[in-house]
């Protein structure tokens, strides 16, 4: 399975409580963390969400 690599490089502050539990559920707590995942549809879902606070790579 294809695994992708989540970086946080925004804050959540003044975001909306959707997209701050989207990056809860990613594993994201503060700004410079990265967390690895599957590409299932469901994460790259939520990637897409807060595509504006993240980024992504391939590993």
């Amino acid at each position: 399975m294809e695994r992708i690599k989540v970086t946080q490089v925004k804050s959540a502050i003044d975001r909306n409580k959707r997209q701050k539990n989207t990056l809860k559920a990613l594993g994201l707590k503060k700004i410079n963390q990265t967390v690895e995942h599957n590409a299932t549809p469901q994460i790259l879902g939520m990637v897409a969400k807060v595509a504006h606070l993240v980024v992504t790579e391939e590993v």
